[in-house]
């Protein structure tokens, strides 16, 4: 094990190097000049070329490329060309208000499909089956935008159980006040995919030989889709999880605008709109090697999930 984490590890460094290799030169193609963007309409002839040797734009592409890998090898961004502030303290600040939306729809995501997923693929054909096919099936077809607009109509104006917006300091304010609406929102729309293509996995087991081996020897219907439907789901179930989680990171951002939550996913509109550099780079890099990183765990959770899958 302890081999294959290093070889894996040492293989993110030539994918990390070409994801830089990417972004540096996409940027440096199609993103404009910018110490014109800086120095705005008004800005002089002479301004714009100071503020280009600021920023080093006047070196050779390789030198600015060189820069560009110092600042990821010293996570030291720079700072927000519209906000003056550090990008490493902009990540600090705004990342745990994300990461406090975005876990429990993670979580809940997770948890909720596969118990309902397991149930339906036991009772396939039934009219519970049915219903709940259906009812994803709906679910699957409207917007979350209609999600949003409804949920904070009903469950904040009309009913008031919930604050349309607000952040504080305390961790446990924010988890039973202000992120129960997002994450109820966000978890709606989520279970209904996962529930749907979880219940492929699990009755795709269910027909396989060892199955009905297992009932030929007297096991019973619950043991036989716990112990064993369940572990060999597993796999597959795991590599969704992992393929969604980028996506859930970038969803998190947009329930972060809706519900002015001040977490990183708004800080990377405004830098989008603002066409701010230095963030945009920032977490493109991050996003990068959360993915690589996300990829090596779950590899590792597929040996202990089950122990005859081979890590070479």
């Amino acid at each position: 094990m302890a081999a294959y984490l290093i070889r894996r590890l040492w293989q993110m460094i030539p994918t990390l190097f070409g994801v830089v290799l990417l972004v540096f030169f996409l940027f440096k193609a199609f993103g404009g000049d910018p110490a014109e963007i800086l120095g705005g309409l008004s800005a002089s002839p002479e301004q714009i070329q100071a503020i280009r040797t600021q920023l080093g734009l006047n070196e050779p592409w390789w030198v600015q490329l060189g820069i560009f890998l110092k600042q990821i090898v010293s996570f030291d961004w720079g700072r927000s060309w519209a906000t003056n502030e550090s990008v490493a303290n902009l990540f600090a600040t705004r990342l745990p208000a994300t990461l406090t939306v975005m876990v429990p729809i993670l979580l809940l995501d997770t948890l909720l499909a596969i118990p309902i997923a397991l149930l339906v693929a036991y009772l396939r054909g039934s009219l519970t089956d049915r219903s709940i096919m259906v009812a994803t099936t709906v679910a699957l077809s409207i917007s979350f935008l209609v999600y949003v607009i409804v949920g904070q109509y009903v469950f904040a104006f009309q009913l008031g159980w919930f604050p349309v917006q607000g952040w504080t300091d305390s961790l446990a304010t924010n988890l039973l006040v202000y992120t129960p609406l997002p994450v109820l929102l966000a978890v709606m729309v989520g279970v209904a995919p996962q529930t749907r293509l979880y219940r492929t996995f699990f009755l795709d087991e269910i027909g396989q030989d060892y199955v009905r081996t297992a009932r030929a020897k007297g096991l019973t219907e619950p043991r036989i889709l716990l112990t064993h439907v369940m572990r060999n789901a597993m796999i597959p179930i795991l590599t969704n999880v992992a393929v969604s989680l980028p996506g859930i990171f970038v969803g998190s951002f947009l329930i972060e605008v809706f519900f002015s939550i001040p977490g990183l996913g708004r800080e990377v509109l405004l830098a989008v709109n603002r066409s701010d550099y230095p963030v945009i780079q920032a977490v493109t890099i991050y996003l990068a090697v959360i993915t690589m990183v996300v990829n090596l765990a779950t590899d590792v959770l597929y040996k202990l999930v089950d122990p005859r899958v081979v890590l070479k």
